[in-house]
C-alpha cells in the first residue's frame, strides 16, 4: 500500500512544461513527454509518482537524461487524471490507476521504441512509478532499471527482477523505509553473489546497486524545491547516480 508520504508535497502542474522536449499526443497510445534525438541509439522511459507526467521538475530531469544521449519518454501512465491532493479517496483513485494497468501500456510504449529502431532501453519509476518499471524488469522488455524512492514493492518483486537494477532510496520514507531497501539489497545479493557498498564506482561489474540518500524524505529526487539549495543538490546526485546507471548498461 501507498504511504502517506507518496500523497505529500504536489508539484505545481504544468501542460507546457519542459525546455528541450515536446509533448505528443501519441506515443504507444498514450500522450508522452518526450525529449531528445530521434536518431539516439538507446532509450529511456520515465514513470511519473502519482501526480503525473505534468510535472515540471520530471521534464527537467527528461531533458537532462536526454542531453546524455537518449530519447527519453514520459508517457501519461495516469491519462490526464493524476492525483489531486483534495481528493480524499486515495483507494479509489488507486484501484483507477493500478501500476499493472500501466506496465501493459509500457510495453506498448516499448514496442513503439522499437519500431524507431531503438531496442536498447531502460527505465525509471518514481513512486508509484517504481512498480510499473520493476513489473518491466520481470519480463525482460527493459536492460536497465532505477527506481527512486519506490512505493507498492515487496520483497518478492525484487526476487523476479531480471535487468540491472539501481534503487536510490530516502532514509525518512514510510513507503519504502531503509529496512526495506536493505532487504532489497540482500536479495538481489543473494541473487547475483555480490552484495552492495557505499560508493557507485565499485559498482562496475554488478548487476545491482542500492543507495539510502541521508537526511532526505520520499519524493527528494522530483518533488524537491529549486529555492532548497541542498534539496537540489540531493536531486542532482541521483539524477547522476540515475544516468550512470544507464549509461553503464544501454551504451
Amino acid at each position: 500500500m501507498a504511504s502517506s508520504h507518496c500523497w505529500e508535497n504536489p508539484p505545481a502542474l504544468s501542460p507546457a512544461g519542459g525546455g528541450g522536449g515536446g509533448v505528443v499526443d501519441d506515443f504507444g497510445g498514450l500522450k508522452a513527454y518526450v525529449a531528445g534525438s530521434a536518431g539516439s541509439k538507446a532509450a529511456v522511459i520515465l514513470v511519473s509518482d502519482i501526480f503525473g507526467f505534468e510535472a515540471p521538475n520530471l521534464r527537467k530531469i527528461a531533458d537532462k537524461v536526454a542531453s546524455s544521449g537518449y530519447l527519453v519518454v514520459v508517457p501519461d501512465f495516469l491519462h490526464g487524471d493524476p492525483y489531486n491532493p483534495n481528493n480524499n479517496n486515495r483507494g479509489m483513485w488507486l484501484q483507477a490507476h493500478t501500476p499493472l494497468k500501466a506496465f501493459e501500456e509500457a510495453k506498448l510504449v516499448i514496442a513503439a521504441l522499437k519500431e524507431k529502431e531503438l531496442s536498447t532501453i531502460g527505465a525509471a519509476g518514481y513512486c508509484w512509478g517504481a512498480k510499473v518499471v520493476v513489473e518491466l524488469a520481470k519480463v525482460h522488455e527493459i536492460q536497465a532499471a532505477v527506481l527512486l524512492h519506490p512505493s507498492l514493492l515487496a520483497v518478492d518483486d525484487i526476487k523476479e527482477v531480471k535487468c540491472p537494477i539501481s534503487i536510490l532510496g530516502a532514509e525518512i520514507d514510510k513507503a519504502s523505509p531503509p529496512e526495506l531497501l536493505k532487504q532489497f539489497d540482500q536479495v538481489l545479493s543473494a541473487n547475483s553473489g555480490v552484495s552492495s557498498g557505499q560508493t557507485i564506482t565499485q559498482f562496475t561489474e554488478v548487476c545491482h546497486f542500492v543507495k539510502i540518500f541521508p537526511g532526505v524524505a520520499h519524493g527528494w529526487a522530483v518533488r524537491y524545491s529549486d529555492d532548497d539549495e541542498a534539496a537540489v543538490k540531493s536531486a542532482e546526485e541521483a539524477l547522476a547516480d540515475m544516468t550512470f546507471w544507464f549509461d553503464k548498461y544501454l551504451k
